[in-house]
């Protein structure tokens, strides 16, 4: 993965929003939720839902399919995974390595 895409989607993630339309849709799978469905569950204004829709897709990890007059949005997967991959990547020098201590406290927060 190219830095400036990592990047992207790194910046993309780091607002609560996002974040949160972005952790619902994870846990709803591959197929996703209608934009309204989405709005409905994080009590957003449509206008605002669609900017974060809009910048979740641009930064690749979100895709978008049309059905009907409805328009549904799935993570990319493929795209979530690369980013964690890229992020532990030659994690600990190559060498295997367990979170313990302090860092497990701040993984589980």
């Amino acid at each position: 993965m190219k830095l400036q895409t990592a990047v992207a989607r790194l910046s993309a993630l780091a607002q609560d929003t996002r974040l949160s339309i972005f952790r619902l849709l994870v846990q709803k799978g591959p197929e996703g939720l209608c934009a309204g469905d989405i709005q409905a569950r994080l009590k957003l204004a449509p206008a605002t839902l669609s900017f974060h829709l809009k910048e979740l897709t641009q930064a690749g990890l979100l895709k978008a399919r049309q059905d009907g007059r409805f328009i549904w949005y799935a993570p990319d997967f493929k795209a979530m995974n690369a980013l964690i991959a890229y992020l532990g990547e030659n994690c600990c020098s190559g060498a295997g390595c367990e979170i313990t201590g302090a860092a497990a406290e701040d993984a589980k927060a």
